[in-house]
């Protein structure tokens, strides 16, 4: 494609933006007088409505729902139910959310043309990127992206990743193979279900294309990370292979065999010579920069629970390149963009596009200042949510959508906070995910499904006659792959004596905990596995298989570490009539208490139970 096509396509993505934010309100009522006159007839809508597309009957009738709300219907389609049950259209595919329900993936419907408005968003990115930074037409990017194994619902529908789902359409595979979107990775190399032979080749081609690549990324940070990490065991063989001009013998998928021959074809000693170099300092600090010179920034997600990998991230660019979140998305439907790239990351707010789905917020709170969050099952009166454009700003929200393939008024659960408008669309930053406790990855865990797993682990302690009295937990990101981190106070009961017995009795006997519990290492080992073993599906995946998030670790705190804990909250402000033992520690301070009276520390000895 010619520099004039080019820079037209560039331009016209830039006005889509202008007149959709203009009329942002327009534009969201046409979309949900389409969405109505599409599936009013399903049975769905039908409940509610009765055949009506009046957009006041829907606001008034149609409920606020969680996954529970939709979850009968979307498990109907999977067993084989037509997708009039809650759509116009049919149903394409499941796409897995990372979300779960009952401990396994939640489902979310997709119709053929989502992949329309998705793509409609992904083109909306470099537009905006090339105002910021211009001349990326002049070189390469190396974005690393992957798939997910996928399976199929009973009746035969595809049951994927968004991601997966998108890398195996017609409209990434056919893209326009501009200047623009010249990637390093064959799509061999991102399509292969082995992700660490899909790993391995696409730092292979990062590497021999490194003096032309000028961006660098992966959909999060933590896949990015993940990616140094395997750089720094890989190194050697990579800097062989292009030495030699032969792949290692362990890449054995066809599709990226086919592909990294024709990549390594001719032997690069005086470039495998340079990588060397870079790669044997004793030091990585900065070995972006070095072994990408030419890059200009580095775009993953780094709001929300990736937020914590910020700092790792500077310091592998020595904080050279700026760290560029592009645009907000989710399983169940795609929102909008960041039309300030290089913003810091504290910073980034994304401009919701109204002709994405419908959406509506729950308001959680004014003047800067989040109240409340709504309990998932907690029903939200239909009065109470807002309209796009009715939003205010420095206002707390929870988002709500409804979309072309069949959630109505489906609560997202992502917290956001209005910080400003472009036109009439509101500017939202990312606050967190709804109940949501500890994050690595992909995985999310609330503190009820982390209390039911201590529940059951804790139970190991008591043949023992030990006895867990506090607890709280800390997602360490210091390393990587990161990992749940739980402090763990334990008393050792006196022979003979009960939970609810004299608790002075108890403590006076609970120096003598940790060194009972020396000698049984193994059980809390035990503990330790019982606890993955209990989370969810999402967990386990990144933990088994994806191997994104590392063992569980236990660390023992000596007893009345917990009663130092209440002594800083409260030091700090806090009120010892109002305190409750935070369930995740987020504060510096905190954590430093906790660590410099950690007595043992144990770790997952296998990794959780998990199947496709």
């Amino acid at each position: 494609m010619d520099g004039k096509k080019l820079e037209y396509r560039g331009e016209e993505a830039l006005k889509d933006i202008e007149r959709l934010t203009t009329k942002a309100d327009e534009v969201q009522k046409n979309i949900l007088k389409e969405i109505l006159t599409r599936n009013r007839e399903t049975e769905y809508l039908a409940k509610y409505m009765k055949g009506s597309k009046d957009i006041l009957e829907f606001k008034r009738s149609v409920p606020i729902i969680t996954y529970m709300g939709i979850r009968p219907y979307i498990q109907r389609i999977a067993n084989g139910e037509d997708s009039s049950l809650i759509t116009g259209h049919p149903i394409t595919e499941m796409l897995c959310s990372s979300g779960t329900s009952a401990g396994e993936p939640k489902m979310m419907p997709s119709i053929a043309e989502d992949l329309n408005r998705r793509t409609f968003l992904y083109n909306l990115i470099m537009p905006i990127m090339n105002q910021c930074v211009p001349g990326l037409d002049e070189g390469k990017a190396m974005y690393l992206y992957f798939i997910k194994a996928e399976t199929s619902t009973p009746c035969g529908l595809p049951a994927r990743a968004v991601l997966t789902s998108y890398y195996k359409s017609k409209h990434f595979k056919g893209r326009a193979r501009d200047s623009f979107n010249d990637y390093t990775s064959p799509d061999q190399a991102i399509l292969c279900n082995d992700s660490n032979q899909s790993m391995y080749c696409q730092l292979l081609a990062g590497l021999i294309h490194r003096h032309q690549v000028l961006r660098l990324g992966a959909v999060f940070a933590s896949a990015f990370l993940r990616a140094i990490s395997f750089l720094e065991r890989n190194w050697v063989r990579l800097c062989n292979d292009i030495r030699t001009g032969q792949l290692d013998p362990a890449i054995t998928d066809p599709n990226c065999l086919s592909c990294m021959s024709s990549m390594l074809s001719t032997p690069n000693p005086h470039l495998a010579d340079e990588i060397e170099r870079i790669c044997s300092r004793s030091s990585w600090k900065g070995v972006l920069s070095h072994l990408w010179p030419r890059a200009k920034y580095i775009e993953a997600v780094v709001t929300g629970s990736m937020a914590q990998y910020i700092p790792s991230l500077g310091y592998y660019s020595d904080w050279k390149l700026p760290l560029v979140s592009t645009m907000y998305a989710s399983s169940e439907c795609y929102f909008g963009v960041n039309l300030k790239p290089l913003c810091d990351p504290a910073d980034v707010a994304f401009t919701l596009m109204p002709n994405m789905g419908y959406f509506e917020f729950i308001p959680l709170g004014e003047n800067g200042t989040m109240l409340m969050t709504v309990g998932e099952e907690e029903e939200v009166p239909n009065d109470k949510v807002l309209d796009l454009v009715q939003v205010r700003l420095g206002c707390y929200y929870e988002l709500v959508v409804t979309t072309f393939a069949g959630l109505y008024r489906y609560r997202i659960g992502d917290v956001l906070q209005v910080t400003g408008f472009h036109n009439r669309a509101p500017q939202f930053r990312f606050i967190c995910r709804r109940n949501v406790l500890l994050s690595i990855d992909n995985d999310k865990t609330n503190e009820e499904d982390l209390h039911k797993s201590i529940t059951v682990a804790k139970k190991l302690l008591e043949p023992y006659n030990a006895l867990l009295v506090e607890y709280t937990s800390y997602a360490d990101t210091s390393t990587f792959p990161g990992h749940y981190v739980l402090y763990w106070e334990i008393i050792q009961l006196v022979q003979g004596s009960k939970p609810d017995d004299d608790h002075d009795g108890q403590l006076a006997a609970a120096t003598h905990a940790v060194l009972l519990l020396d000698h049984h290492d193994e059980v809390l080992q035990e503990c330790c596995i019982a606890v993955e073993e209990e989370l969810d599906y999402i967990y386990r995946r990144c933990r088994a298989y994806d191997k994104c998030v590392g063992p569980l670790e236990i660390r023992v705190v000596a007893p009345g570490t917990f009663e130092k804990l209440m002594d800083l909250f409260i030091d700090q402000g806090g009120s010892i009539n109002q305190y409750k033992t935070p369930r995740c520690i987020k504060s510096q301070a905190a954590l430093k208490l906790l660590n410099s009276h950690v007595k043992a520390s144990f770790f997952s000895p296998r990794d959780p139970k998990w199947f496709p």
